[in-house]
């Protein structure tokens, strides 16, 4: 029987292979990319592939009691994941303004020492890429409206930097919702984007289903070379009883010039500025039962030289209590707060992340490198959860590949729970190596 070992290394050689910048492979790439596109009419449709392997391994130094007493004086055991996921994906051409697309996705567990959350390996500490497949996209669009599209059915959404509406991207299941979204791009009129829709189902990246009842509205314009203003409100009822206190109202307004690395409000050829400033306010809703309020804070600032970009920054979410925190259950949360994913949900007495970032790009930008420091407390800064160092090396192989290597450690400092059944007590280490195939 072949070992997980020897799969891993297998895997990992296909890759290198695969991902080799030789002529005769791009060479390759290009007949492949030919292939996979086709035209109908002079509009595009194609078939579209994703393949992602990974390898991720948690290993918690120190144990805690969960909510539940599973660990009750045991810790979990050392996760170890390789897992490989396959998106495959057919766009229609456009036909009098009208597109769709369904897409198939899948995970493979190649070495499942972890808990997936669905695999029932409670002794193992969390990787949540449970093996499943699933229908992941299906919408059609509409197009024939100026400067409108609208689109409706099984969608992925990604909305500012995906911090109340996003797909988890990180996962390798993503998140797509069962939604009407609609959105209107008019130049003309300061750069005014407006997406307004609705989403009735949530379909995790665990493979599960979540019922919500949730219009969503987000309008932004471009505030000429200082930065795009933002105003957006959205209204999450989750109608099913085991999520009905993650229902919630939320409004907020955002002013930033940063969405991407490379942006920046330029001095110079060299030299720029980047900044953001946002506020939210978040209040009970729906079938929720427990009347809160809650505020968040998130302000950015830093610097471009050269090919480096330096910035510090502090994020807040408030709490006072339980099911009383500012929360965001629909974002791609491993984006903020930290790698090592032990804030995903908003501890009972909030939290303020007060935190540093430095990174660069080389080779054209396709070799980028990022280093993050974070100082975790509660929202009054008097208590602490801990501190998390974040180092990420990307490297990409034209458009079509990429390898990726990513490493994260959280020391904590306070012997309290942030929140019941988190591991927010556990000095906790994670490492990722992954590479990429996406047409």
């Amino acid at each position: 029987m072949t070992t997980p070992q020897r799969k891993t290394r297998v895997s990992i050689s296909l890759f290198a292979l695969t991902l080799s910048s030789s002529p005769v492979s791009a060479d390759i790439t290009k007949e492949v990319e030919d292939a996979l596109n086709f035209y109908h009419y002079g509009k595009n449709g194609a078939v579209k592939l994703d393949l992602n392997y990974r390898y991720e391994n948690v290993d918690q130094d120190k144990g805690t009691k969960v909510a539940a007493g599973k660990y009750k004086g045991q810790y979990p055991d050392t996760a170890n994941a390789n897992t490989a996921r396959l998106r495959a994906g057919l766009l229609s051409p456009t036909f009098y303004g009208f597109q769709g697309y369904a897409e198939y996705e899948g995970n493979l567990a190649m070495q499942e020492d972890f808990n997936s959350t669905r695999n029932g390996l409670a002794q193992f500490s969390t990787v949540a890429d449970p093996e499943k497949s699933e229908l992941n996209q299906l919408w059609l669009s509409y197009a024939g409206i100026p400067d409108t599209l609208v689109k409706g059915g099984r969608q992925r959404i990604k909305l500012d930097d995906d911090r109340f509406i996003g797909n988890v991207g990180w996962r390798q299941m993503e998140t797509t919702f069962d939604s009407v979204l609609i959105t209107h791009n008019n130049q003309q009129l300061f750069g005014l984007t407006v997406n307004a829709g609705y989403i009735g189902n949530v379909q995790t990246f665990t493979a599960t289903t979540e019922n919500v009842s949730a219009p969503i509205l987000n309008v932004s314009y471009k505030v000429g070379d200082y930065g795009t203003a933002i105003g957006y409100g959205y209204w999450l009822d989750y109608t099913e009883r085991e999520n009905a206190e993650k229902s919630s109202a939320t409004y907020g307004l955002r002013f930033t010039n940063y969405q991407k690395p490379g942006d920046s409000f330029k001095l110079s050829d060299n030299y720029g500025l980047v900044y953001t400033a946002e506020w939210g306010y978040q209040q009970d809703y729906g079938h929720g039962k427990t009347a809160y309020d809650a505020n968040r804070l998130n302000l950015m600032g830093g610097f471009t030289a050269y090919n480096f970009t330096v910035q510090g920054a502090v994020e807040q979410l408030d709490g006072k209590g339980v099911n009383r925190t500012f929360d965001t259950p629909l974002g791609t949360n491993h984006a903020f707060q930290g790698w090592a994913d032990l804030f995903l949900v908003t501890p009972k007495d909030g939290i303020r992340d007060v935190f540093a970032t430095v990174s660069s790009t080389f080779d054209r930008g396709e070799v980028v490198l990022s280093g993050v420091f974070h100082n975790f407390t509660d929202d009054t800064g008097q208590n602490q959860y801990g501190k998390e160092w974040d180092f990420q090396a990307t490297k990409k192989f034209g458009k079509h590949y990429s390898l990726l290597a990513k490493y994260a450690y959280y020391n904590a400092d306070n012997s309290i729970p942030a929140a019941p059944g988190a591991f927010t007590t556990t000095d906790t280490q994670k490492i990722w190596l992954q590479g990429n195939i996406s047409f």
